[in-house]
């Protein structure tokens, strides 16, 4: 196991490396998400895991649904699958030019539990829709991505214009000005690091900060905002550790 690696920017959560953390990252970053474990175990080498201790790993995370196995191959479980889709679409967002409308959902479900109630919280954050107050949720509508096929059976979708300012409302919504201030830490950690292991811990906090990326529409945004130039950062990891995987 390596150790902890320092946080060397204010604001920078960087969390230690761990075989099943190396794997999925590895896995969430290729396409299709699967590979022999030969490949695997080469693979995971920079990043200071052994034989061994993979191959442990590899055999919890098929138990406890994480992976599939067929033959020496290893891929995502279809629960991971979708969390590669959120990963890939926090790089590569699908936006369209926004015309002033803004996207809301009322929740219609009723009856929930605090644990059913939580668990809808994540999935509307995950949508990149932020609370107004409760049981109403919008984001500016300049966002392309599916919704979940029983959306409607929770929530009902609108299209409004508030009369609040709309970078008003946005900056009310969302935490703007700290999320900016974390990705300038982010990007200038990951221009400074190099070991293998260093740049894995970096960047798996950059993909954690892209997924609470807004996306919101240029005009809303404060001036200098770093998401392009965190996207372009993660970016060039991906194609590194593409590159690592199909040395191997």
């Amino acid at each position: 196991m390596n150790p902890p690696v320092r946080p060397a920017e204010p604001g920078v959560e960087l969390r230690s490396l761990s075989a099943r953390s190396v794997v999925l990252s590895l896995l969430l970053g290729v396409h299709p998400p699967e590979l022999p474990v030969r490949d695997l175990v080469s693979a995971v080498a920079p990043f200071g895991v052994g034989g061994s201790t993979l191959r442990a790993a590899l055999s919890r995370m098929v138990a406890a649904g994480d992976l599939r196995r067929a033959g020496t191959v290893y891929g995502l479980s279809d629960r991971l699958l979708e969390r590669q889709r959120r990963q890939d679409e926090a790089a590569e967002p699908g936006t369209r030019a926004w015309d002033g409308d803004w996207e809301m959902a009322v929740i219609t479900a009723t009856g929930r539990g605090p644990a059913e109630r939580a668990e809808l919280r994540a999935r509307l954050t995950a949508l990149r829709l932020a609370e107004l107050r409760e049981g109403i949720w919008l984001r500016p509508a300049n966002l392309l991505r599916p919704l979940p096929a029983d959306f409607a059976q929770v929530a009902q979708r609108y299209a409004a214009r508030p009369e609040q300012p709309a970078s008003e409302l946005a900056a009310s919504l969302w935490p703007l000005e700290g999320w900016a201030g974390t990705a300038r830490s982010l990007l200038a950690h990951v221009a400074r690091v190099r070991r293998p292991a260093e740049r894995f811990t970096a960047f798996a906090a950059v993909v954690r900060h892209l997924l609470a990326d807004p996306v919101l529409p240029p005009e809303l945004l404060p001036p200098d905002w770093p998401g392009t130039a965190l996207r372009a950062a993660y970016a060039g990891y991906r194609t590194e550790v593409g590159g690592l995987v199909h040395r191997t």
